[in-house]
């Protein structure tokens, strides 16, 4: 604080002094570097350091800069001095990246009331506070808890019974008449899951999407105190306030992406709704379509289990990581490499460093990895700026001082040490030096899984990889503009592109870390139909997502100035308006809505990037433009990587955002940012991850996932599988029958001593038949079961492979009957089945790419 009292004098009196003057914009940019140097360093220290110490300081050093930040916003002589500037001739001489970083400071200052006569200021000052102390009550409300609910044997109808739920087993089993549960328990849990007793899957959603009357007066008085801040400042509203620096711009904007976004997604939405109405008359036994509401979600809308595309090895931290490098290489040039750390440097020993190497450049930033769970460290995943790049060279920090400040609070010794000017923090170029941006990303992920990590956990990764790759590669003359200093409903695109990535058989290859299985080699990758990542009924999920930005630009308006505003009853209308399931009485699930207060009026940001990214992942990395030929490039070009990096991750928010859109996807009407090219954003979509399986040949590809997320059904062409899959020798798996009834489990296990695998289908016998010629086995094995190979294909109606592109592995599903099928040398084993029917798996060599189609199914 004592170092920027000097920068900030320094600013205010460069009066009519000319260099000064010319320099101000350069001045408070080394200003805001200088605090959120050590902000930022403190937000991470306090949500990730084990020791109550070092989070007890942080918290002190962030609240105080906090607080001094907040005092400079509101510095009069500070603001004039930029507008002064601002106003002459010199200013026009400018750089564009100077000028539009001058502009957001402007903003900040006027979004402060800066301008503001005494009183009003005054006003700014008593909102702002109120505002941060109501956020604070709001998300703590987010964990409240609600009013119990009573359980009758009559909603437990339909429930499985388990032990372990005590209190469920014993009304179901007849032990109690009633108990009272907590609305999100795990009992509540399971009868909105399983009860056949619509009525007590209401009672049970009700409960959970109702709010109490303090709950809702925290929210309201939040939503009012912003807008009447909005008026303070000569806005109509807080969400013409907030959007003004952003992409959206205005309110008008925001809605005309979201209504067009709604024009892609409704159909979709309510083509899947049918799906689930056909569901839940099938269940019911109806002769009708009945209607789906709220409480149906958990009965009847499949699990949304998120799989890789293709078989991959074994999945940990370190191999999506070296699959990432190995992305970046093709890319970009660039790479990541371990890095050693010195004693102090990390605050636990699980977090890595590594180093951003540029193939040209040598090293030009470094990434912290804090990715493992563990008690006191704040949970999800989040990537932190630490340090932004920006140049330094042209600092002239020594002019900060007057010959008079001699005892001043910091010696030049002192200076030395604490302004990093050493060669190893900075990265040398034609364009000058530039500071070493850092970066950390801190999740959860558990480091005792013995299956490795999830999909989910890859692709949220190579998420936050994609926001601290844009600060790595930003290279801009101010850090206010650097990387991720953009605009909020920008800053999501590098991220969101790195998890289409991970669509791409071509990039997938490259996390296996010496040469792929025979299937990318022998495989045409553009042509694999991957597994799909998404449900199939995410169509209503994405479109409840843009329902809840509806709501969140509804609030923002001038609505929430009405004496008469009801957040409840405005609900009910966007519901009504916009949703495709009906506004549930009762329930007012705003208060659960956290986005309110971190993202209020801005909530659209993460649907309109999605939308970008998309178009960007089908036009620069596909090879989709208009006249070029799919595939042309494709997802590993050198070219197509340096297009995104030269014309997008270089400027950071140096540049308009639109005006970078535009260059990149070659789509001139979009540079002005107006209402059209709102509207066109919004037409592209954001069905995404789930657009690109349905894209692949144009096979109907659909997922639906089994009782506990373990199965899931697929359609290519003609051919069905149902159950789960060999992943690494091992899989203890869910099948269900030809009906979806009827779950057996199975269990799959390698012998490694004889080389063989076996499969156990609950019991019965186990024989070997030598294949001596084509189709012999085959007919021996099923000369054994019980009738002839036209009883069977009578009876069997399905027949499919787990993967139909791995040479090695073959899953068969036999209608209600399921057969492991392993491709391998001249056995076969037969395994006994229960309920008095026979399961039959057959092993055989797989000498040319037949498919069971022989059998004529």
């Amino acid at each position: 604080m004592a170092r920027a009292n000097y920068i900030v004098r320094r600013i205010i009196q460069a009066g009519n002094n000319e260099g000064e003057r010319m320099r101000i914009v350069k001045n408070i940019d080394r200003l805001s570097d200088l605090l959120c140097g050590v902000i930022d360093m403190a937000e991470l220290i306090r949500h990730t350091h084990p020791e109550r110490a070092w989070v007890d300081a942080a918290n002190q050093a962030y609240d105080t800069l906090c607080e001094y930040m907040n005092h400079l916003n509101t510095n009069v002589d500070l603001a004039r001095a930029l507008d002064d500037f601002m106003a002459s001739p010199s200013f026009k001489n400018l750089p564009m990246e100077a000028k539009q970083t001058a502009w957001i400071f402007k903003h900040d200052f006027d979004k402060s009331g800066v301008h503001l006569p005494i009183h009003q200021r005054q006003k700014f000052v008593e909102l702002s506070s109120n505002i941060i102390s109501l956020g604070r009550d709001f998300l703590q409300g987010l964990g409240a808890e609600k009013k119990p609910i009573m359980l009758f044997t009559k909603d437990c109808e339909g429930v499985p019974e388990t032990p372990r739920l005590w209190q469920l087993y014993s009304v179901k089993r007849g032990l109690r008449s009633r108990v009272s549960v907590e609305p999100n328990s795990a009992e509540a849990r399971r009868v909105l899951k399983h009860s056949t007793n619509e009525e007590a899957r209401k009672k049970v959603y009700v409960s959970q999407n109702a709010s109490s009357n303090e709950q809702i007066q925290v929210l309201e008085q939040l939503l009012r105190d912003r807008a009447e801040l909005a008026v303070l400042v000569g806005r109509q509203s807080y969400g013409e306030m907030l959007l003004h620096d952003k992409m959206g711009k205005k309110p008008e904007h925001v809605h005309e992406f979201l209504g067009s976004l709604l024009e892609f997604s409704r159909p979709r939405a309510l083509a899947a709704l049918n799906d689930v109405k056909q569901a839940k008359k099938r269940s019911q036994g109806l002769s009708y379509l009945p209607e789906i509401y709220a409480w149906d979600r958990e009965a009847y809308f499949p699990s949304k289990s998120l799989e890789p595309p293709i078989p991959l090895p074994r999945l940990t931290p370190g191999l999506a990581l070296c699959a990432f490098s190995r992305l970046l290489k093709h890319i970009y040039g660039i790479s990541c490499e371990p890095a050693d750390v010195e004693r102090g440097e990390v605050w636990h020993d699980d977090v890595r460093k590594v180093n951003i190497v540029d193939e040209s450049e040598g090293i030009i930033g470094w990434i912290y990895l804090d990715l493992f769970y563990r008690e006191g460290k704040a949970g999800g995943a989040t990537h932190y700026t630490l340090r932004c790049s920006r140049r330094v060279d042209d600092d002239d920090a020594a002019n900060d001082f007057l010959p008079s400040d001699h005892g001043r609070e910091l010696t030049p010794d002192l200076e030395e040490r604490l302004v990093i000017r050493s060669e190893s923090h900075v990265t040398p170029g034609r364009d000058g030096s530039h500071q070493r941006p850092v970066a950390a990303i801190s999740c959860d992920f558990d480091a005792n899984s013995p299956r490795g990590m999830d999909w989910q956990d890859v692709v949220t990764l190579w998420h936050e990889l994609g926001h601290a790759m844009h600060s790595m590669i930003g290279r801009t003359e101010y850090g206010n503009v650097a990387g991720t200093r953009c605009a909020t409903d920008f800053v999501e695109l590098p991220s969101i592109l790195m998890e289409h990535f991970l669509t791409s058989p071509h990039v997938l290859s490259l996390f296996y870390l010496d040469t792929p299985p025979p299937l990318f080699s022998t495989l045409d990758l553009d042509h694999i139909p991957p597994t799909p990542t998404r449900s199939h009924y995410q169509a209503i999920e994405a479109h409840n997502h843009i329902l809840l930005a509806m709501l969140d630009q509804h609030y923002h308006s001038t609505i929430a100035l009405s004496p008469s505003f009801d957040s409840t009853r405005e609900l009910e209308k966007v519901e009504s308006a916009y949703g495709v399931l009906p506004h549930v009485e009762g329930t007012s699930w705003q208060t659960s809505f956290g986005h309110l207060f971190s993202y209020g009026a801005s909530y659209y940001s993460y649907l309109f990037d999605r939308a970008i990214a998309s178009r960007v992942w089908s036009r620069v990395f596909r090879g989709e433009e208009p006249g070029q030929g799919r595939g042309e490039g494709g997802p590993l070009s050198r070219e197509n990587g340096e297009r995104f990096k030269s014309g997008v991750l270089r400027f950071g928010g140096g540049k308009d955002p639109w005006e970078m859109v535009a260059g990149l996807l070659k789509e001139p009407m979009l540079r002005e940012g107006d209402l059209n090219a709102m509207r066109e954003v919004g037409r592209w979509g954001v069905d995404d991850v789930a657009k690109e399986y349905n894209d692949v040949n144009g096979l109907k590809q659909e997922e639906s996932g089994a009782e506990e997320g373990r199965g899931w059904n697929k359609t290519w062409k003609r051919k069905q599988r149902r159950g789960g899959w060999e992943k690494r020798g091992r899989t203890i798996g869910r099948m269900l029958d030809g009906e979806g009834k009827n779950r057996v489990d199975f269990g799959a296990f390698c012998d490694e001593e004889r080389g063989s695998h076996h499969v156990g289908g609950g019991g019965g016998y186990h024989g070997r038949i030598p294949v001596d010629g084509p189709g012999c086995a085959l007919e021996e094995a099923l000369a054994r079961g019980e009738g002839s190979q036209s009883w069977i294909r009578e009876t069997f109606d399905d027949v499919e492979t787990v993967d139909p592109f791995d040479e090695q592995e073959t899953l068969v599903v036999l209608g209600g009957l399921e057969a492991l099928a392993k491709f391998d040398v001249g056995h076969i084993h037969i395994c006994g089945g229960e309920r008095g029917r026979d399961r039959r798996a057959w092993r055989w060599k797989r000498r040319k790419k037949k498919r069971l189609l022989e059998l004529g199914i």
